[in-house]
C-alpha cells in the first residue's frame, strides 16, 4: 500500500497516493554511514511524479558497523557442509584470518514465497517489539519479523513525575498505528492484567477501556510492564487479526527503572497455536516436545488407546485426599474420582480432551477456614476420526484443563450453649418465708 519503491507502479497508480509508505530504504540500519534511497510524490504535477534520489546516510550512534565482511550477514542460511569435493574451494574462501566479500555480491533478495523474517509493516513505520541492544536498556527500533515467535526483556529508565509523558509506558505506543496487508489490521486489545506493587496480578472483565499512566501521589499507574502481540494470518501470508495483552503496573517514586517483558507470536488461521520450547533451540526450564507420528495403517483401537495414555498419563489415579493431611487409613477422607465420557455416534472414537473439575469448599473456623476437597469429576471427550488420503498428514490437537470451583455456602456464626449452673441451698435458706 502506497509503496513508492515499486516499480511497477504507473503514473495513475501514484496519483491514488496520499504519501509514501515507505520513504526512505536502507540496509542495515547500524552502519555507520550507507546509501539510502529516498522516495517522495510530487502531486501537483500532471500526471503525479514520483521523485526518487540516493543521498549519504550517516549513523550518529557511537556503537556503529564501520564494514560488514560477511555476504550472508542479513539472512539466515544453513552452512555449507564441507564434503571432499568443495573442500578445496570452501578452504580458500573461508581458511584465511579474515574473508570478505564487495558489496555489489551481496544478495538481498527475498523470496516472495517465504517471507519469514520480513518485518511487518505499519502505517508509520514497523511494529515494534523493544528489546536489548547493546546493554540490557531498551530499544524500540527492533522491528518485528514475520512468522518469527520472539519473547524480550529489556530496563526501561522511568521518572514518576514524569511517567503519563513517556510514550513507552503508554498502552497507545504499542496499538496506535494499524498493520498494512491487504487491508488495514488494527490491532485490538485482547485483555488487560494489572500488577501491583506486591507482585499479585488482577485480570480486569473489560478491556474495552484504555488505562493511560498516570501520577497518583507517589506512584505512577498504569504503565505498561509488558506487552503481548498475537498475530493470526491466512494461508497466503496475509494478516487478518492482530491482538496485544497487555501488563499494567504500579511505578513506586523510588525506581529509577523498571524491566518491560515483550512478547509474540504467530498462529495461522483455522489451526491451533503450537506451544514451543524455543526458537530454534531449547530455553532452560521449557519441555522437551514430544509426540507420535500417526501413519493411516494405524488401527483404530490402538490409536485411541495411545491418545487416553496421553491425556490421562500411565496411571491415572481412583481417589484425591479431601485434606491435605489425609492419612491413608483414614477412609472417610479420600474422595472418588467420578469419570464421565462424551462421545459421538462413529465407528472410530479417539479422545481428544480430558477435563477435570474439582470443587472445594472452606471448613472450619471463620477465623483460619480451611480448604477441603468434595467432589472430583474427570470427563474425557471424544471425536470422530477422519480418514486421510495415502500420503497426507495432519496433526490432531488433544486438550487437557482443570478447573477448581468454590462450592462453599454462604458462613454462619455459631454459638456454644449457655453453661448450665448447679447449685444447691441450704434447706433454711428461705427461712421464716417458708
Amino acid at each position: 500500500v502506497n509503496c513508492c519503491c515499486d516499480p511497477d507502479c504507473s503514473a495513475e497508480d501514484f496519483s491514488l497516493f496520499t504519501s509514501c509508505s515507505v520513504p526512505v530504504v536502507t540496509g542495515d540500519s547500524h552502519l555507520c554511514s550507507q546509501k539510502a534511497a529516498v522516495y517522495s510524490l510530487d502531486v501537483e504535477a500532471n500526471p503525479p511524479e514520483r521523485i526518487f534520489k540516493i543521498i549519504d546516510q550517516v549513523n550518529p550512534s557511537i556503537f556503529c558497523i564501520h564494514a560488514t565482511n560477511y555476504k550472508q550477514a542479513l539472512y539466515l542460511k544453513s552452512p555449507e557442509i564441507p564434503t571432499p569435493e568443495n573442500f578445496d574451494r570452501l578452504l580458500n574462501e573461508f581458511g584465511g584470518a579474515t574473508f570478505s566479500a564487495e558489496p555489489d555480491t551481496w544478495n538481498l533478495d527475498t523470496d516472495a514465497q517465504n517471507p519469514y523474517g520480513v518485518p511487518v509493516q505499519t502505517e508509520d513505520a514497523f511494529l515494534r517489539l523493544p528489546s536489548p541492544v547493546v546493554s540490557s536498556w531498551c530499544s524500540d527500533v527492533n522491528p518485528a519479523g514475520f512468522l518469527v515467535n520472539q519473547a524480550t526483556k529489556c530496563i526501561r529508565p522511568v521518572s514518576v513525575e514524569k511517567c503519563d509523558s513517556i510514550q513507552a509506558l503508554s498502552m497507545l505506543f504499542y496499538i496506535n498505528s494499524s498493520i498494512l496487508s491487504v487491508f488495514q489490521v488494527n490491532i485490538t486489545v485482547q485483555s488487560i492484567v494489572v500488577q501491583s506493587l506486591n507482585g499479585m496480578r488482577t485480570l480486569l472483565s473489560s478491556s474495552d477501556v484504555l488505562r493511560l499512566p498516570m501520577v497518583l501521589g507517589e506512584l505512577c499507574i498504569n504503565a505498561v510492564l509488558g506487552v503481548n502481540y498475537h498475530i493470526t494470518y491466512t494461508d497466503t501470508g496475509e494478516i487478518i487479526e492482530a491482538a496485544a495483552a497487555f501488563v499494567l503496573g504500579a511505578i513506586s517514586k523510588e525506581a529509577l527503572s523498571i524491566e518491560q517483558s515483550f512478547e509474540i507470536s504467530f498462529t495461522q488461521e483455522n489451526t491451533q497455536p503450537v506451544l514451543l520450547s524455543g526458537n530454534p533451540g531449547y530455553v532452560v526450564g521449557l519441555p522437551v516436545r514430544a509426540g507420535f507420528r500417526i501413519t493411516a495403517a494405524m488401527k483404530c483401537q490402538p490409536l485411541a488407546q495411545t491418545l487416553l495414555d496421553v491425556l490421562k498419563g500411565q496411571s491415572f489415579p481412583e481417589y484425591v485426599a479431601s485434606f491435605g493431611n489425609s492419612q491413608a487409613q483414614d477412609v472417610l477422607d479420600w474422595v472418588p474420582i467420578t469419570q464421565l465420557h462424551i462421545s459421538e455416534q462413529s465407528s472410530c472414537q479417539i479422545p481428544v480432551s480430558l477435563e477435570i473439575e474439582v470443587k472445594w469448599t472452606k471448613y472450619g473456623s471463620l477465623v483460619n477456614p480451611q480448604a477441603r476437597i468434595v467432589n472430583v469429576t474427570a470427563t474425557i471427550t471424544s471425536s470422530t476420526l477422519k480418514q486421510l488420503p495415502p500420503g497426507r498428514e495432519r496433526i490432531i490437537p488433544i486438550m487437557s484443563s482443570v478447573v477448581f470451583t468454590d462450592i462453599s455456602l454462604p458462613a454462619e456464626p455459631g454459638y456454644k450453649a449457655w453453661p448450665t449452673i448447679n447449685i444447691k441451698l441450704p434447706f433454711d435458706f428461705f427461712y421464716p418465708f417458708v
